[in-house]
């Protein structure tokens, strides 16, 4: 008979008590809580904008397909690359040159859409990757690995990882924090997966803050307890699970022991934390009318930098909305409208408060859009389809290289034909500046050693100042 090391599990829990089989099967190390190395950046923004965004009328500027506009993709371009069902039975693939002029910014010289002045005008701060790609055509696979680094679901987002790896900076508001605009268009739709925490441990889950009186559901005390009364609460909880942890030994009893706590310190600092109606005219006229209604992605932003300025490790904002099958040349343009000025403001904001040189901002989706058009180009209300060959990010603060340009896509924008950068090699080289060795940040589950890049990734220190 054949013995593995799941049969002998199963067996020893006739013999073995529950503490020691999680000893036996998580074997995982609790984390040292300090970095690898020196870090250049303490906390990361992610505007993350969920549909994927077109590159080709925001930063990859393509002159070449705005002259065989309405050409057909050559197959030498595709080079029998999949198509969704969106767009595989199509019968022509006619190509779709920017319907928005690009400019040259900043000293760097670097080519942006006239749809986003003001991220132009902030362009000698950023640092944009052109040759990102990633390996799922479709929303849901693709969203999930640009968050937690694997197509299924079940991983650790990044900002899981790094609670985990590097703890909280304030012992009084969450490690994680998630932000979802309000104002967006409801296109593809979003899970608190993305912000889970997977096989870690339950403390390190996304906390997500809402618009409204209550930023966080059932925070509050309900009428007639006093903090006192919750204080008291939580010492005799300590005292009933003290025993059942002992007995076995699982962490989840104290992950929501620690969760628990962090609410009720939350209770006193969270009101302050997102008070942004005390931030000055000339805040609100930076990011601009909209940050100040509540849950809108300019009100977001600014939020998230008083949330980093207060010690928030990780901030992930979600714009949804950039899934332009049809109607691209409006969508798009109202999307900007709705996110430009706020992004940059945000960059801009950082950097007065003096928190932009060890704070990483990152802005981009989960992939880009097809240079030929989904449907027809009559009318010149086209759309794009998904293309996660090659996409579009910008970075800023935290150790990156401002002005500078890494990667290039061909003249169609559909190819990367110089320093690709994959998934895992953006979640290396993030982890890198905030002092993780991307490699030695794992965790032990179900008997393999699991981390965020996985068998994957590499540094990308071309990105890096």
């Amino acid at each position: 008979m054949r013995f593995d090391r799941r049969t002998f599990l199963a067996g020893s829990s006739l013999l073995l008590g529950r503490a020691a089989l999680h000893a036996l099967d998580q074997e995982a190390l609790a984390p040292d809580l300090e970095p690898h190395h020196r870090p250049r950046a303490k906390r990361l923004i992610w505007l993350f904008q969920s549909g994927g965004p077109s590159h080709l009328e925001t930063f990859d500027w393509k002159p070449a397909l705005v002259e065989r506009h309405g050409q057909e993709l050559p197959e030498s371009v595709r080079r029998g690359q999949r198509l969704t069902g969106m767009s595989g039975n199509q019968a022509t693939l006619p190509l779709a040159g920017s319907f928005t002029p690009f400019r040259r910014h900043g000293e760097c010289g670097r080519f942006v859409s006239d749809l986003l002045p003001h991220t132009a005008a902030i362009v000698d701060r950023l640092c944009f990757v052109h040759s990102l790609h990633t390996e799922a055509i479709n929303h849901d696979p693709a969203i999930t690995f640009l968050c937690s680094g694997h197509q299924q679901a079940g991983r650790p987002s990044l900002g899981a990882w790094l609670s985990y790896g590097l703890g909280a900076m304030n012992a009084d508001l969450p490690a994680f924090v998630v932000l979802v605009s309000k104002d967006a268009p409801r296109d593809q739709p979003l899970y608190s997966r993305l912000w889970g925490t997977g096989f870690l441990p339950s403390e390190h889950q996304g906390v997500q803050l809402r618009a409204g009186r209550e930023p966080v559901l059932f925070l509050e005390d309900p009428p007639g307890v006093s903090r006192a009364a919750r204080r008291s609460l939580l010492d005799a909880l300590h005292e009933l699970d003290a025993g059942v942890q002992a007995e076995s030994g699982d962490p989840e009893v104290t992950a929501r022991l620690k969760q628990a706590e962090l609410a009720f310190r939350m209770q006193a600092s969270l009101p302050e934390a997102v008070a942004t109606a005390a931030e000055s005219d000339e805040v609100f006229a930076l990011y601009g009318d909209a940050a100040r209604t509540p849950g809108t992605f300019a009100a977001n932003c600014l939020l998230a930098r008083r949330l980093v300025e207060r010690g928030v490790r990780f901030v992930q904002l979600f714009h949804q909305g950039w899934d332009q099958h049809g109607g691209l040349p409006g969508g798009i343009t109202e999307q900007c409208r709705r996110t430009d000025q706020a992004a940059a403001a945000l960059v801009m904001d950082l950097e007065r408060h003096g928190l932009l040189e060890d704070t990483l901002v990152v802005w981009g989706g989960e992939f880009g859009r097809t240079s030929y058009c989904q449907g027809a180009l009559a009318g010149g209300n086209y759309g794009r389809d998904h293309h996660p060959r090659c996409f579009t990010a910008w970075l800023a603060g935290g150790g990156i290289k401002p002005g500078h340009a890494h990667g290039r896509t061909d003249d169609f924008g559909y190819n990367v034909v110089a320093d690709p950068v994959h998934v895992h090699d953006l979640h290396a080289t993030l982890l890198h500046l905030l002092g993780i060795d991307h490699e030695r940040l794992r965790f032990r589950h179900q008997g393999r050693w699991f981390r965020l890049t996985d068998v994957a990734g590499e540094v990308i220190h071309d990105l890096i100042a």
